[in-house]
């Protein structure tokens, strides 16, 4: 049962002020605005938690990680109806996501019980050397404090309430305050219930988890600027995330902002593999590019070919692929304007033609199919900024040293991708310096949207696809984002970390 009130510490508070959900479909429920009372409230709470909780040991907190993994499961019929309601998103999508929620709960819940994951390091005393001697010294990873995390529009489970930030932040010791997401505030307090009933089950401080409602922006500056947060973990708009990322910069103790931000993530279809596999290739952009209405991070917006009649077959090939998908509801009606907003800038850029243009109006998007030269492409910046949702663009360059240009002026992307055969390995192996230089993942012959949640994923890359180009929002190693290294010298051994 819905209660629409903040979760704050174990309690559930209701605010002066309540806001209208708005569902793709299905009943509208009021939820109580937070405000920076809220959040002081949470963040003193998580400040006092973490005493306790970043001292317990790692398998309990591992059980802790699993057993709001089962009371999420335990939650799954009424997770999925609410969500697919205020997402518009499809059932079947909504189960697999919450899947990969409780999945990434329950790999952090093993990762911990690794000794690796704390990179012990020890350096043994040496008494005796010359010209001085060299103290005993050792190194482990400690947790940060308490973390700021944002709920994700285009995520509802895995990048929100119990998503990637919240479970590795957990996994290391650091309590977590939630801002909710707007779009989907139901869903969140389901999720948060459970949280509840796993922290009330496990025995452990209240104030390690709190949900803090959206309703204005107020709730996510007070949350940043807080001086109890430590660090903050964010997915979503370039615009949202940079000024949350100058408000962490600019406080008197500056903090880390961990923003996924966000890319183009431009695909390379080199000479022999567009020649001999160019009409497959765009079938299976056309799947990558639509999925989901576009609503991915790693959504393939750009695909760059060598002209020709190479390139002639892979663009009708497309066409037709992309013309016989129908129209998909957005998640927010913000997002369906953003998206034809971002339609009608593509669609002015210099020397951009229509390959393939649709009706879309209110929530419901459909895909739009451009084309450009390369020159007129390096020439306005504006067609390489993210559009989200299915729109896709493509880049005719004239050879293949073009695609180095056009490789080199890409802004920061969480993923390049390549197609390529045999034949084209010597002008990959150059391409690749570019690429992976620019991008967090590159792929070869495969398309970018699906992520995979294990221990050598990196989602993130060079500013803006994120704030912080040396870490990642999804993986294992994400939870580096919550620890830094303490060293410990001349300590006796029951006092010593290990």
């Amino acid at each position: 049962m819905l209660t629409g009130k903040h979760l704050i510490a174990g309690n559930w508070v209701a605010g002066a002020a309540s806001f209208d959900s708005n569902p793709a479909h299905g009943p509208s429920h009021a939820f109580s605005v937070g405000t920076p009372a809220d959040v002081a409230q949470a963040c003193e709470a998580a400040e006092e938690a973490f005493w306790d909780y970043s001292t317990r040991p790692a398998a309990e907190r591992a059980a802790f990680l699993n057993k709001i993994a089962d009371e999420i499961d335990a939650r799954g019929a009424e997770i999925t109806e609410i969500g697919t309601q205020e997402s518009g998103l499809p059932e079947a999508r909504l189960v697999g996501e919450r899947g990969r929620t409780t999945g990434q709960l329950r790999l952090f819940a093993q990762h911990i019980l690794k000794p690796e994951w704390l990179d012990m390091r020890h350096d043994v005393a040496m008494p005796d050397r010359q010209p001085l001697p060299r103290p005993d010294i050792k190194l482990i990873q400690r947790p940060i404090g308490p973390v700021a995390v944002f709920g994700a529009s285009n995520f509802p489970l895995a990048f929100s309430v119990a998503g990637g930030d919240t479970a590795s932040a957990l996994a290391a010791g650091c309590p977590v305050v939630v801002k909710g997401h707007s779009a989907h505030p139901g869903t969140g307090e389901i999720v948060a219930q459970a949280i509840d009933a796993a922290i009330r089950a496990c025995g452990m401080p209240a104030g390690v988890f709190s949900l803090i409602q959206g309703g204005n922006r107020a709730v996510g500056e007070a949350l940043v600027t807080h001086p109890l947060i430590s660090a903050v973990g964010f997915t979503g708009s370039l615009a949202g995330g940079r000024a949350l990322f100058d408000l962490c910069a600019t406080r008197p103790n500056p903090i880390p902002f961990f923003g996924e931000l966000g890319s183009v993530n431009p695909m390379f279809l080199l000479p022999t593999a567009l020649a001999e596999r160019g009409e497959a290739i765009a079938k299976g952009w056309a799947a990558s590019l639509t999925q989901g209405a576009g609503q991915f991070c790693t959504n393939p917006g750009i695909a760059v070919v060598i002209d020709g009649v190479d390139a002639d077959r892979f663009v009708q090939a497309a066409k037709d692929a992309v013309g016989a998908v129908g129209a998909q509801t957005m998640l927010t009606d913000g997002i369906a304007a953003a998206y034809r907003n971002g339609r009608d800038r593509v669609a002015a850029g210099k020397g951009v033609r229509a390959i393939l243009t649709t009706m879309c109006d209110q929530r419901n998007a459909t895909p739009y199919l451009y084309e450009v030269s390369g020159e007129d492409w390096l020439a306005d910046h504006m067609l390489a900024e993210e559009v989200f949702g299915p729109l896709g663009l493509i880049v005719r360059v004239k050879s293949p040293s073009d695609l180095h240009a056009l490789a080199r002026s890409l802004q920061g992307q969480l993923t390049c991708t390549m197609h390529l055969d045999k034949a084209d390995t010597d002008l990959a192996r150059s391409l690749l310096p570019i690429l992976e230089r620019k991008a967090g993942r590159v792929l070869v012959n495969g398309f970018p949207t699906g992520v995979e949640v294990s221990e050598a994923m990196v989602h993130g890359g060079p500013y803006p696809a994120s704030t912080n180009f040396g870490a990642t929002s999804v993986g294992t190693l994400s939870i580096r984002r919550w620890l830094r290294p303490v060293s410990f010298q001349n300590f006796p051994a029951e006092l010593a970390p290990f």
